[in-house]
């Protein structure tokens, strides 16, 4: 040992002893270590690890997948874990298994050239001459490649994310593009959600090796992640026609069909997939959770109860599934229930994301039950945790607050009149999660002339697009690249939001995005669709941030996690709106969902008139509507309007004074 190294803990030097007893074929004493020392730290990678491999080289094979199990439960981005439960299937003779496990390792690690090997002679096996031809390539790949890129992939996959960047940076300025490193940049990218950086390079290196089939894979998950589904299904249809059985590439397909909003094709796909899986495994009930997610956009609420449950009878722990049921809003959970969850949440063993979703589950059934003391200490323990993972920084989105109100003024939009394009289709809903947006779109989405689409991210994506790559975000260039735009950029900005939302409608000649978050983008949508239309969906502060704080989020709105984040966001949201009336008087209508409840035709005319639309009575009965609903509110918006959701708040009064002291003078101040 150098001078400079660090001294090995006493679990470091097991771990060691135990490598070196396997090296020597000492098998019985590296198991026998292994054993006692897992009974010390059972969540440890590496002990588990080699327990596993030292119960296969004891063809102990089924205690050998059962350690795995465990190790998947704490470790699941582990390719080790995948290739030695390869190497567990092919012990077995069960080439299926050893493949599906062989695949999920290099999709984590695509520098494993054993797991490569082996996938190369099972391909040859069950007769897949082009997977087998591809296998060949990657180890002949791997024997070409540079060991400093093989090295940061392993630093990557060991999660030391900036010294795999910095190795890889490196390695890439000395020697110019390589599509493998330009590839683990992209992961690296992806890992950081630099989407459009990892997009970027993704495309780039497929120019350069365009029969690269796992990079071509990574490129339709980005794809995926930045909601361009058409783009992606072409790059998945690419990759099935080479493996049309592959339950990876199904899987992603069937998530793009949803994606476009085609959930009863998704269902088919998806439940295609299952009945090739092994119905106990973890993917099983992966599957019955997107399953169930389908059946509750369409209203289908007795088949994604059943979905739920089928998943949590696979992972009897499975957080996600039991928040999904009580994001349901109506379902209500049984004593037996209750008590499986609280003892599930105490289990030292479990998951942080587990545990986060079965705090707000928990939070949701106490609520139900009117334990309110109880619900709140679960909504905040979930908060808590959910907030200790994210990397959200609240001056970021107020120091955009204050860069938009020195760019688009009044005067910088007097100057730009009528550059957009001039289609009048979009209605803009936007605001807060939780203020009452999804009830507007059901209402407005039963007028004739009006599609309901979803959140569409295509206004985010262009703000992202302006910013630039590698951003600044302490500095950034949006929105002060909007005044580099010519009248040319503005109206290609405006007719590519036409053209590419057109995949989600049908043939009314009026459709709405409802992204909340757009609030932020009003001077973008106003500069490149000057006739789009934009309602401001407003909730009482006290009541749209306690709406925030018990949702858990399935992906995104990282402010909605403390009360500190929620009312700093709340306030911000109310300055820039106040901007924007300033900026572009007329332009937006403001909706509060307590006058839509108190008086739904007088707020639906209100409404209507804005949009220059005939009154309809179909508006009055919206809950009559089946069309599919992807947000929290699926449930409530199939229902009559009801008074009883407006001050649920109050029942956790005790608990929110520090809500209401951040809030302060948003609290009033909301309405003017």
């Amino acid at each position: 040992m150098s001078a400079n190294a660090r001294p090995l803990s006493p679990v470091e030097f097991e771990v060691e002893r135990i490598r070196a007893l396997l090296r020597d074929n000492q098998i019985a004493d590296a198991l026998s270590t292994a054993q006692s020392l897992i009974q010390q730290v059972p969540e440890n990678r590496d002990v588990l690890y080699l327990k596993a491999l030292a119960e296969r080289h004891s063809r102990l094979i089924d205690d050998a997948l059962a350690t795995l199990s465990v190790m998947e439960l704490h470790h699941p981005q582990s390719s080790l874990l995948y290739q030695e439960r390869g190497h567990c299937y092919v012990a077995r003779k069960d080439a299926a298994r050893a493949i599906e496990a062989y695949e999920h390792a290099v999709r984590i690690n695509p520098a494993l050239p054993a797991t490569w090997s082996m996938l190369e002679g099972l391909y040859k096996m069950v007769r897949q001459d082009a997977l087998r031809d591809m296998a060949a390539e990657h180890v002949q790949r791997l024997k070409r490649m540079h060991p400093d890129v093989i090295k940061a992939t392993g630093l990557f996959c060991e999660g030391d994310l900036v010294a795999a960047e910095n190795l890889v940076r490196a390695y890439l300025i000395a020697h110019g593009d390589h599509p493998e490193a330009m590839r683990l940049l992209a992961r690296i990218a992806v890992s950081r959600e630099i989407l459009d950086e990892a997009e970027v390079l993704l495309a780039a290196a497929l120019e350069m090796a365009p029969d690269y089939i796992e990079l071509r894979r990574d490129y339709a998950c980005v794809l995926l992640d930045r909601h361009k589904y058409v783009e992606a299904m072409t790059e998945l249809d690419r990759l099935l026609a080479i493996d049309p059985m592959n339950k990876d590439y199904r899987t992603l397909r069937a998530t793009a069909t949803v994606g476009l909003g085609d959930h009863d094709d998704g269902v088919r796909r998806f439940t295609q997939v299952l009945a090739d899986t092994d119905p106990t495994s973890r993917g099983a009930a992966d599957l019955l959770l997107s399953i169930g997610h389908s059946h509750k956009t369409v209203g289908r609420r007795p088949e994604a109860i059943d979905a739920y449950h089928r998943a949590i009878a696979i992972r009897p722990h499975f957080g996600d599934a039991y928040w999904s049921l009580a994001n349901l809003k109506t379902y209500r959970f049984s004593d037996e229930d209750i008590a499986h969850l609280r003892a599930a949440e105490q289990d030292e063993s479990l998951d942080s994301m587990d545990r986060y979703h079965i705090c707000f589950a928990l939070g949701k059934a106490f609520e139900d039950r009117k334990a309110y003391e109880l619900s709140w200490h679960y909504y905040a323990r979930g908060n808590a945790m959910k907030r200790a993972e994210s990397k959200y920084r609240a001056d970021i989105l107020e120091q955009n607050t204050r860069n938009q109100t020195q760019v688009c003024t009044r005067e910088f939009f007097e100057s730009r009149r009528d550059w957009g394009c001039p289609a009048p289709d979009p209605i803009f809903i936007l605001g807060l999660p939780r203020a009452g947006s999804t009830l507007l779109e059901q209402i407005l989405a039963s007028h004739s002339l009006v599609e309901g689409t979803q959140e569409l991210a295509n206004i985010p994506r262009y703000a992202l697009q302006l910013q630039g790559l590698n951003p600044d975000l302490d500095n950034p260039r949006y929105p002060q690249s909007l005044t580099e735009l010519t009248p040319e950029d503005v109206h290609t900005f405006g007719q590519k939001f036409i053209d590419d939302t057109r995949i989600y409608r049908t043939t009314p000649p009026y459709f709405i995005d409802k992204m909340p978050n757009n609030f932020r983008h009003v001077g973008l949508i106003k500069l490149i669709l000057p006739n789009a239309k934009i309602i401001d969906a407003r909730r009482e502060p006290m009541a749209c941030c306690f709406g925030n704080l018990k949702q858990l989020f399935a992906r995104g709105q990282e402010f909605c996690y403390s009360i500190d984040d929620i009312a700093r966001y709340y306030r911000t949201y109310l300055d820039l709106m106040k901007h924007w009336n300033d900026a572009l008087p007329g332009q937006v209508l403001r909706v509060h969902h307590e006058d839509v409840v108190d008086d739904l035709e007088g707020s639906v005319r209100r409404i209507l008139d804005f949009l220059g639309l005939p009154f309809e009575d179909a508006c009055l009965e919206f809950h009559k509507n089946v069309r599919s609903v992807k947000t929290a509110s699926s449930e409530q918006v199939r229902q009559p309007i009801y008074r009883e959701g407006l001050d649920q708040w109050r029942h956790y009064e005790p608990w929110l004074g520090e809500l209401k002291d951040k809030l302060g003078d948003a609290l009033t101040r909301y309405r003017e």
